[in-house]
């Protein structure tokens, strides 16, 4: 017995040593991990660039595509019938207004003009003496020298042959028109096309099927449609349009080159296509030199006004959230990161043209982005691109599509 409590004894010690031992390296720990803590320095607060927001003037233009069309167009259709003598123009060449183009058979239309002539001469040669008769009957019909019917048939006679003058008169000028027609002329200047018909064809008046075709391409059409949703939204847009000029067009060219010379809007059709639901805006470029051709297309530069409180961001400080809308965060008076919905109108050049959700004075996160929340405190300093801040920087111009 005594043994056994000995023993046990022994071991009752052993444990309270042991949980002594243990409270003592526990609390060891504690005090290293509480030295550890208190050496680490506090987080570093996050440093962003922001930018200013400011109002600012902007011209807001529209790109809108567009096709060339012929300032005037002739289709040359012969007015008389006849055989084609022989074609005096070269196809694709340049020609003036009054060039003769094709030669057709005159020999028929300069026989009818030569009998209608001597026709002419025979009625003013007989006229003379039909006249005088009239003339000696009407002093001898008081003395009744002649009976009134006599006179009567000479002054009917008379007024007959001057009838006949008259439309032997008219009867050649037809003749020397339809032999003028026989020589087919240019209508307009231009360049014309290819010739549907060769030396020796036949040809008629009006015919279906034209014989050629002038364009005139200086200047030159741009037929550019535009939506009705689009003009609505200008008309309602609060643009100021004075002083845009807002007549002047620029025009970009199929390989992306910018025509060297502005066009002017020269109207708007008021007519709805229902296929399309648009207008065209028809402009008028000078082309001198015959870069431009009917049927290219084109994509035009439209004025569209003056925005004079536009807000601009660069589009780097533009995100999306979950659910794709745009997003920017931006900077309070307490140093900390706020979360603003944006609405945006357009892509001017780098920077987006905001709608709503900023407003002059707020301060827009650019760089620093990563791993920002709502609520972080930062540290801001301003954004300079190409060594100028935005305040700085020219007043853009806008672009839409």
């Amino acid at each position: 017995m005594e043994h056994k409590d000995s023993s046990n004894h022994t071991r009752e010690t052993f444990f309270k040593w042991a949980v002594v031992l243990i409270a003592l390296l526990g609390g060891l720990l504690q005090v290293g991990c509480d030295r550890e803590q208190q050496s680490q320095p506090p987080s570093p607060v996050p440093e962003v660039t922001i930018v200013t927001v400011r109002a600012q003037r902007v011209v807001l233009t529209a790109e809108l595509p567009g096709r060339t069309s012929a300032f005037r167009i002739a289709e040359i259709r012969p007015q008389v019938n006849g055989l084609i003598q022989k074609r005096l123009f070269t196809e694709g060449s340049d020609v003036k207004a009054g060039q003769m183009l094709y030669q057709i058979d005159p020999a028929s239309f300069q026989a009818v003009l030569d009998n209608a002539k001597a026709a002419l001469g025979r009625a003013e040669a007989s006229l003379t003496a039909i006249r005088l008769r009239a003339e000696r009957y009407n002093e001898v019909l008081a003395d009744k020298a002649v009976s009134q019917q006599d006179y009567d048939d000479a002054a009917a006679a008379l007024k007959q042959a001057e009838a006949d003058i008259q439309y032997w008169k008219a009867t050649v000028v037809t003749a020397r028109i339809n032999l003028a027609y026989s020589r087919v002329t240019a209508p307009i200047s231009g360049r014309i096309g290819k010739s549907n018909v060769t030396d020796g064809a036949l040809v008629t008046a009006y015919q279906p099927v034209a014989m050629a075709t002038i364009q005139q391409l200086d200047p030159i059409y741009v037929d550019v449609p535009q939506s009705t949703t689009e003009l609505l939204r200008l008309k309602n847009g609060g643009l100021n349009h004075e002083g845009t000029d807002q007549n002047k067009v620029k025009l970009i060219l199929e390989d992306g080159t910018a025509y060297p010379v502005e066009g002017t809007l020269q109207f708007s059709d008021v007519t709805v296509d229902p296929t399309t639901g648009s207008v065209i805006l028809r402009v008028v470029f000078p082309n001198p030199k015959g870069v431009l051709l009917p049927g290219m297309f084109v994509r035009t530069v439209i004025k569209e006004g003056i925005n004079e409180k536009a807000i601009l961001i660069t589009q780097q400080g533009v995100s999306r959230d979950h659910k794709g809308d745009p997003v920017a965060l931006i900077v309070n008076a307490e140093s900390k990161v706020g979360l603003r919905m944006l609405t945006l109108d357009r892509a001017i050049g780098n920077k987006w043209l905001v709608s709503a959700g900023l407003v002059p004075g707020d301060r827009v996160i650019v760089e620093g982005l990563e791993m920002l929340r709502p609520g972080t405190v930062v540290k801001a300093a301003p954004f300079k691109e190409s060594g100028m801040t935005p305040a700085n920087a020219a007043q853009p111009t806008a672009e839409s599509n």
